[in-house]
């Protein structure tokens, strides 16, 4: 006769994940008396309420919201400029970084507060901007002597370390630090990895940590992180997928599934097709009202895509298929991957596997240096 041990089953399961906003003891306190702005988006969830919601309802004394790429309510287009505006519940100004003008605030804005709560659920990739927003906000609080604390969330690529490193003089909007394209760093680790590394100036910083992750869990986003990235699925072909703004290609946005599929009118040899449309999120998606032909994707199991880390597989497929040669590629797909050669490597004719083993050295070395800055176990 078997006999189960509830208790023994009960202790295998994993604690619930305690996001760093949920940990109000480890900072409510020390905003006490102090001026304080938030940069923060519709992630910034603490139980069943909106950071900012939170904050006012305890007393902080709020004077200003900075909201990131997509804005504060997360539903503009990628690098849609986003005017500044005034938040409707709590009448707090929001001044955003996103409106084609405002790299970092202005002295007027600086000099308004006095703590900087930085919270924003990321995804893991050096092209998604999140961290972006916070590196430059960091270095404005080091010259305005603010103090900054990020809130931290769980990455859900946090899992593994793959992609090239970024050569530096590719640094844009959509790459800012020498990190490689899957970091495998949550926002609060690449806060302390940029001021312990110098690629930021050195502010007064607290990081207040989840509890109960390590790297290797699954985490699942409870809200969309951004308004074309929709599903766990879909974060997972993130790192992949995103190649295809720098392409003719579309990847799906202006359908149910962008990130998960990829495609062209010209494509061959495929019956897999989707016409992108003008939608919420896609005002004007890449080939939008063009019947397409490609991959639906839909079908890889998690885990593999995962085990496939930054699969340069379908980038090849496509510019293999369509044959244009280097009218496939446009400026994006080096600001996207960071690098000369890949692209280079792409249109020689060579493997991804032969491409992926230029960048292993250059992710072991990075490795060892992101030790130094985990607050997770790996």
């Amino acid at each position: 006769m078997t006999i189960l041990c509830f208790s023994c089953q009960a202790q295998k399961q994993p604690k619930p994940i305690k996001v760093g906003a949920e940990r109000t003891e480890e900072y409510l306190p020390s905003l006490s008396e102090q001026r304080v702005a938030v940069l923060a988006n519709h992630t910034a969830i603490v139980g069943e309420q909106h950071l900012v919601d939170m904050l006012v309802e305890k007393g902080v004394n709020l004077v200003g919201i900075f909201s990131p790429e997509h804005g504060f309510r997360g539903g503009a287009d990628a690098g849609e400029h986003v005017a500044s505006s005034v938040d409707e519940k709590t009448g707090a100004p929001i001044w955003s970084l996103y409106d084609g003008n405002t790299k970092r605030p202005s002295e007027d804005k600086m000099r308004a507060f006095d703590v900087l709560l930085v919270d924003m659920q990321d995804v893991g990739l050096r092209f998604y901007t999140y961290y972006i927003s916070m590196v430059r906000m960091m270095d404005a609080a080091a010259d305005f002597g603010c103090r900054v604390i990020v809130l931290d969330r769980p990455n859900p690529n946090g899992m593994y370390v793959d992609g090239p490193i970024l050569d530096m003089k590719y640094k844009s909007g959509v790459g800012a630090l020498p990190i490689p394209v899957v970091h495998g760093l949550t926002m609060g680790e690449i806060a302390l990895m940029a001021k312990g590394e110098g690629w930021c100036k050195s502010c007064d910083l607290q990081v207040v940590a989840c509890e109960n992750y390590t790297h290797q869990s699954r985490y699942t986003l409870p809200i969309a992180p951004s308004p074309n990235l929709p599903t766990q699925h879909s974060i997972y072909l993130y790192p992949s997928t995103c190649l295809f703004e720098g392409t003719v290609c579309s990847l799906g946005r202006g359908t149910d599934f962008p990130f998960e599929c990829y495609g062209h009118p010209q494509y061959q040899g495929s019956e897999f097709g989707f016409t992108p449309v003008s939608r919420s999120g896609a005002k004007n998606p890449p080939l939008m009202s063009k019947k397409c032909w490609g991959v639906d994707l839909r079908n890889i199991a998690d885990e593999d895509v995962i085990a496939a880390g930054f699969n340069l597989e379908y980038v090849i497929d496509a510019y293999r298929n369509l044959n244009m040669g280097e009218k496939f590629f446009t400026r994006m797909f080096l600001l996207l991957t960071g690098v000369d050669y890949i692209k280079e490597m792409i249109i020689e004719g060579r493997t991804a596997a032969e491409i992926r083993a230029m960048w292993q050295d250059d992710v072991e070395q990075f490795k060892l240096l992101r030790r130094k800055y985990l607050l997770y176990e790996e």
